[in-house]
């Protein structure tokens, strides 16, 4: 199989709720609700597609808003996908789930539905809404039983950073097929994730151990080491050491910006990455494999700007979230502000 080349499409903004952690409106409360046409969906696949062809890829959709399944269009952008034998994810909200629909997702080849919890009951319906607790828990069992893989992803910040070993429990007896969760990027309104280094390296250490214990008593959850942080502790913990035949220049893992994914807009807008402000052109007057090798994508491929990756043995497998290093400085290419690494 060809390697994949994800992206990230946003088909609309609409959405049954308003997180306060929501990058569509967190600078603009009142922002004006973008949605694709139908025949600008066929445009972005069949861009996808050439780009896809150009540099011998297989095209892998997270089609998210919002909450994608509110679009008008959306099952007959699925038909068209499934017409093109290409696979994809729904990062959405459990509303509008049920046996029926989840049924209908998987029949149109539907690998995996995202959902989040951001904290137990309270304070998750606190980030979201009332009852969006209990509803996302209600849901994973249609998931399942449609045999689409059910993913659980929470975004950590200060606020529910105590409560995460929680939630792992919660999504295990849930029987949750993938759990995973990345830190809070901050936008304009807020300056930090709250999270000192320590703190966070104390959360990955006893998150590492939860994990072991759930896998060595058979628990059928795959814990997802999202967070390329995950590589600094294990590389401390002896659990990951660079390979010896690793070239020098080349880059092995770590942050995806840059490397293997694009973020679309409902406004054709083409980013770097979702969770900062890195427009790199428009889908529907640019091509996409022209932006893809333009000189604003290389800029977050100039590993040698990053302030303290660059001195780091780790360069190649980690570089931490530069998105959390632009939400907390303005600067991509400053240190990971949760990296707790000393750097000579």
């Amino acid at each position: 199989m060809k390697p994949y080349f994800a992206f990230q499409w946003h088909i609309t903004d609409d959405c049954d709720q308003r997180c306060k952690h929501c990058y569509i409106f967190s600078e603009n409360n009142t922002k004006k609700l973008d949605s694709m046409t139908y025949r600008q969906m066929q445009t972005v696949v069949a861009k996808c597609e050439n780009m896809c062809r150009k540099y011998n890829r297989q095209p892998y959709f997270y089609i998210t808003g919002g909450d994608p399944i509110l679009h008008p269009d959306f099952w007959r952008l699925l038909a068209l996908l499934k017409e093109k034998n290409i696979p994809f994810t729904i990062l959405g909200n459990p509303f509008h789930l049920n046996d029926e629909v989840c049924r209908r997702l998987k029949s149109f080849g539907c690998e995996k539905y995202q959902m989040s919890l951001d904290g137990m009951r309270k304070t998750h319906d606190w980030f979201r809404k009332p009852g969006s607790f209990d509803c996302t828990l209600e849901k994973i069992s249609c998931i399942n039983k449609a045999g689409i893989r059910s993913v659980i992803m929470t975004t950590v910040s200060s606020i529910n950073i105590d409560e995460v070993p929680q939630i792992i429990d919660t999504v295990v007896e849930s029987n949750v097929n993938v759990f995973a969760f990345a830190r809070y990027c901050p936008t304009a309104k807020e300056k930090h994730v709250g999270i000192s280094p320590l703190r966070y390296r104390e959360l990955l250490d006893t998150c590492y151990h939860k994990f072991s214990e759930y896998e060595q008593n058979g628990c059928k959850t795959y814990f997802n080491r999202k967070d390329h942080l995950w590589t600094l502790y294990e590389y401390e913990e002896g659990l990951f050491q660079i390979p010896r035949n690793a070239q020098e220049g080349m880059i092995y893992s770590g942050c995806n910006c840059g490397n293997c994914h694009l973020t679309i807009l409902p406004s054709g807008d083409l980013y770097a990455c979702r969770r900062f402000d890195s427009k790199v052109g428009n889908i529907f007057t640019d091509d996409p494999a022209k932006v893809w090798v333009g000189s604003q994508m290389e800029n977050y491929r100039d590993y040698m700007k990053f302030q303290k990756c660059s001195k780091c043995e780790l360069l190649a497998f980690c570089r931490g979230c530069p998105a959390v290093s632009y939400g907390t400085n303005g600067d991509f290419y400053a240190p990971d502000p949760q990296c707790w690494k000393e750097i000579n």
